[in-house]
């Protein structure tokens, strides 16, 4: 499983940056965000977030291109990516955060169960990770927030 990254520690980071984030989170539906939003004080930096758990809602509302969509499925980098930059545009955030992945219990659009992608648009670009993750549909989706904060964390400590 992924290392422990402390949600108030990643509001704190953010916070003394002076950032803000939103999230796009179809895997989670809602975890990432409802996570942040327990730190007291999330407000000075979580914007909101869209749960896309439908492509249709992640084309409409998150601007995932349709031939995207089409071409290589919601469980994919280009996707996750498209998902994280749709969120940091219209929510007018510094950062944007995308998940989407297969938690089972069976594989889906050919994907295997575990396989995550998880991006972050930032000023300087959006990047994206393929995760593998065991266990069951809750672990996989705690993994995958996990995941996010140490993204999230590992991205503003760079910035000094």
């Amino acid at each position: 499983m992924t290392e422990r990254y402390d949600p108030e520690q990643i509001v704190a980071q953010l916070r003394k940056r002076n950032l803000t984030v939103a999230t796009a989170e179809s895997l989670t539906a809602g975890m990432l965000s409802s996570t942040l939003a327990e730190v007291s004080g999330a407000s000075a930096v979580l914007h909101g977030g869209v749960v896309a758990y439908n492509n249709a809602i992640k084309h409409r509302l998150l601007g995932v291109f349709a031939d995207t969509l089409a071409a290589r499925g919601a469980v994919d980098a280009e996707t996750a990516k498209q998902m994280a930059r749709g969120a940091r545009d219209r929510l007018r955030t510094d950062l944007g955060i995308a998940t989407t992945g297969v938690a089972g219990p069976e594989p889906s659009e050919g994907k295997a169960v575990g396989i995550v992608f998880i991006a972050l648009a930032t000023p300087d670009g959006t990047y994206a990770k393929l995760l593998r993750f065991a266990g069951n549909r809750e672990n996989i989706r705690r993994s995958t927030v996990a995941a996010c904060l140490k993204l999230m964390a590992e991205w503003a400590e760079q910035r000094g």
